[in-house]
């Protein structure tokens, strides 16, 4: 379910991306995620709210906030396929990013993988060629991005419960692209309401179902789940917008999963 509804935002965020720019699109990812995250807050006290990490939560923020935004222009102006597969390759790059802010050993399995992994990337991106799209710079820019924001994520979880964590990002979020947003407002008609409505609502469902499906589920087996993410992503894309993935893109793509694929089961095997 969180696997398809990301895939829907996906697309409200494509189909909307011809007349609103993406600071107003973010603000209301953050904006309506918060209003559906108001209750569970309150239940929590404002007391559960305070932190004495702020500082991290912050550099955490700006940079998640960045990188959604570089993910939100891809999907506008990708092949929807070819967007969703380059945010596949966060995991390779929380492997180089780990080493570095969380010191972790790294095996030569997951080295491998990794490395194959960034083949694919380029196999996708095809640099050098004269069919290479320079949005591809932006969207491996976002996942390295994301990478280093959810490094820091585990950094915070010592300390700070997953509520915490979704109460300043979502706080922040607000804040940061409020002024932003008013300066390059559209007002929305009709369905666009509905749509920008649902990409903060569906986003906020679709954390919720990969949250619960982790706290009852195998970790091998939840994990892999996404990948069905691209298959929705390619129908979606030739369907609802008519985009048909190169052979490269598919190439690429099926390098990235493969080899994310590999590094979440050393990670499951590691744990176990």
């Amino acid at each position: 379910m969180g696997t398809f509804l990301f895939a829907v935002v996906d697309v409200f965020v494509k189909s909307l991306g011809g007349r609103f720019d993406p600071l107003q699109i973010a603000f209301f990812r953050y904006g309506c995620g918060l209003i559906f995250l108001i209750p569970i807050f309150l239940r929590l006290g404002i007391t559960n709210m305070k932190t004495d990490r702020l500082p991290l939560h912050l550099l955490r923020m700006f940079l998640a906030f960045a990188a959604q935004l570089g993910i939100f222009v891809t999907i506008i102006y990708m092949p929807l396929a070819e967007a969703t597969a380059f945010m596949f390759s966060k995991p390779l790059f929380t492997t180089v990013v780990a080493i570095f802010l969380l010191h972790e050993v790294v095996t030569r399995q997951r080295w491998a993988a990794t490395f194959i992994g960034f083949i694919g990337v380029l196999v996708l991106s095809r640099p050098g060629a004269e069919a290479f799209n320079p949005l591809a710079i932006v969207a491996i820019l976002s996942a390295l991005t994301f990478a280093i924001a959810n490094v820091l994520i585990r950094r915070l979880s010592t300390t700070e419960p997953t509520a915490r964590i979704l109460f300043f990002y979502h706080i922040g979020g607000v804040f940061l692209f409020l002024a932003p947003a008013a300066w390059v407002w559209t007002m929305p008609v009709g369905i666009e309401w509905l749509k920008l409505i649902g990409i903060g609502g569906l986003t906020t469902l679709g954390i919720f179902g990969f949250m619960r499906a982790f706290a009852v589920g195998e970790a091998n087996a939840v994990g892999p789940a996404e990948n069905v993410r691209l298959i929705y992503a390619a129908l979606f894309g030739y369907f609802l917008f008519s985009e048909v993935p190169s052979i490269w893109a598919v190439i690429g793509a099926l390098i990235i999963v493969a080899s994310t694929y590999f590094i979440a089961q050393v990670e499951v095997r590691k744990r176990n």
